[in-house]
């Protein structure tokens, strides 16, 4: 916002070559989430990740408080969820969720106020950004005289990712993170450079594309299968492709399931248990006994779910195909889907 202010709008080539550092930091985000995903903060991490593309609104022409609506809604669905587990428990995580959902609904309503059409740039600036830079940059390293100057602020509370190691930032991280705010402030003219698709490249007018091309399917994971039980509450089925001989027996019905990455693959719950959660899984199945709250399904696709006794609720959300297949004493549950 400080560069748009400062100079006019840049070519849609300068924004090409600018953009690929905020592709890899959310890339970054995503993975750093992915790797956390055993941990207590894991609903956190996900808000952040569902929430953060938010400020890609400088690069969307017209109408850029939409964009950062949607990614707030899809952060909320997070949100919620901590909202609720720790509604009787640490205060710190309600607070936290709080103030995430005030960050994206204050960046909504600055976009919608201040830059409704797109991201506002100077026409005709006056002072350069390093002018600026360097002006602050001797403010801050020869203040003016007077009396003595105050005390440094206390500390802040601990964090709720105390426990994680603390991070440094090199030379090379530092030139990224530069790159990033160069690369968001100068990104409006994002798709100036796209190729137009004309008629002929359009397959539903022009039959003959049809048959020239296949879907090349996703490559499977090289991780290694997993399934095992944490602490005797919750089983983590992995990377399992491949397999329609899963069988996950219960012991407790305060035990979850929790699958992640699966492909291909058919899980057989006995006994009746908490909840299952389904995610990024494909082509998989999932039939089970019974269940005391509810079934859910995040970023699937081509899913089949079947239960034999009781589904008070079933969250399909973010999800392309899923098959469903309720018993005689299911047939009134609730079913949630969200896109």
């Amino acid at each position: 916002l400080w560069t748009a202010a400062s100079r006019p709008e840049p070519s849609s080539e300068e924004v090409q070559k600018l953009v690929s550092p905020i592709v890899n930091l959310l890339s970054e985000i995503n993975k750093f989430k992915d790797s956390k995903r055993n941990t207590p903060q894991f609903n956190h991490l996900c808000a952040v990740a569902e929430g953060i593309p938010a400020v890609g609104w400088v690069l969307v022409k017209k109408t850029p408080a939409p964009y950062v609506k949607e990614m707030s809604e899809s952060a909320m669905f997070y949100i919620n969820r901590i909202l609720k587990e720790f509604k009787e428990g640490d205060q710190r995580n309600v607070e936290w969720a709080r103030l995430w959902k005030q960050v994206l609904e204050d960046m909504h309503t600055f976009v919608r106020q201040t830059h409704t059409t797109g991201l506002v740039w100077n026409s005709a600036p006056g002072c350069s950004l390093p002018e600026m830079c360097n002006q602050v940059s001797t403010a801050l390293h020869h203040p003016t005289s007077g009396g003595p100057t105050l005390p440094p602020p206390p500390p802040p509370p601990p964090s709720l990712f105390a426990d994680t190691t603390p991070c440094t930032i090199d030379a090379n991280g530092k030139a990224g993170r530069d790159a990033l705010f160069a690369e968001i402030n100068k990104g409006q003219a994002i798709t100036a450079g796209l190729k137009k698709v004309t008629a002929d490249m359009q397959t539903h007018k022009n039959p003959a594309l049809r048959g020239q091309s296949k879907p090349v399917a996703g490559a499977p994971s090289s991780r290694p299968p997993l399934i095992e039980l944490k602490d005797g509450k919750q089983w983590n089925v992995e990377y399992v492709v491949g397999n329609s001989n899963v069988v996950i027996n219960i012991t407790d019905k305060k035990q979850t399931v929790y699958v992640y990455k699966c492909e291909d693959s058919v899980i057989t719950i006995n006994g009746k248990l908490n909840s299952i959660t389904l995610d990024n899984c494909r082509k998989t199945s999932v039939v089970f006994d019974a269940l005391v709250t509810q079934c859910e399904t995040i970023n699937c696709q081509s899913v089949q779910i079947q239960t034999l006794g009781e589904m008070p609720t079933l969250s399909i959300q973010k999800t392309d195909g899923c098959q469903v297949y309720l018993s005689e004493i299911s047939k009134n549950a609730e079913i949630i889907t969200s896109k």
